[in-house]
């Protein structure tokens, strides 16, 4: 007998690509800007759901990008870290808006798993409005962040959809 689809199934959130400059080790913090890191201040909020739309307390988010001249630190860990949602599935990033580089639109790089032994969602979250989004070619119109301005900069939101293991 097949299990019944819950009207409440969500899509599972777009894949993209790590990149090259993916650093395990990066520490636990919900801030991860050091001082003096060019960027205007960006604050990203969400919450990490199942596929039937439960938020997942306790999942595993690791994020990490550029600054805002298009570098990333490949020597230390600014601009990189890991943080696990609350009871709610809710998590609170502080950092920096990314600036585009190369042939890249400005994005956020993310890694979020829903528990141990559930597999990994690696992907990019992008910016509305972003000229470079048109000729980006790994850009994922499914991972467009929702953005609003702040009085000290801007905040974006985007909840993320994972697989889960029960």
């Amino acid at each position: 007998m097949a299990k019944k689809k819950s009207q409440n199934t969500r899509e599972l959130t777009h894949a993209v690509e790590e990149g090259p400059y993916y650093k395990p080790g990066s520490p636990e913090r919900t801030g991860i800007v050091e001082p003096g890191t060019p960027g205007s201040k960006l604050v990203l909020d969400g919450c990490v759901y199942d596929r039937d739309g439960r938020p997942v307390p306790h999942a595993w988010l690791d994020f990490w990008h550029a600054d805002g001249t298009g570098q990333y630190d490949n020597e230390g860990y600014n601009l990189r870290g890991y943080q696990y949602a609350d009871d709610n599935g809710r998590y609170h990033l502080e950092t920096v808006r990314p600036l585009e580089y190369l042939f890249r639109a400005a994005h956020v790089h993310a890694k979020v798993r829903a528990a141990e032994g559930s597999p990994y969602l690696t992907t990019q979250l992008f910016f509305p409005g972003e000229a470079r989004n048109e000729t980006d070619p790994i850009f994922e119109a499914g991972t467009l962040m929702n953005l609003a301005e702040m009085t000290d900069g801007e905040k974006a939101t985007f909840d993320f959809v994972v697989e889960t293991v029960r």
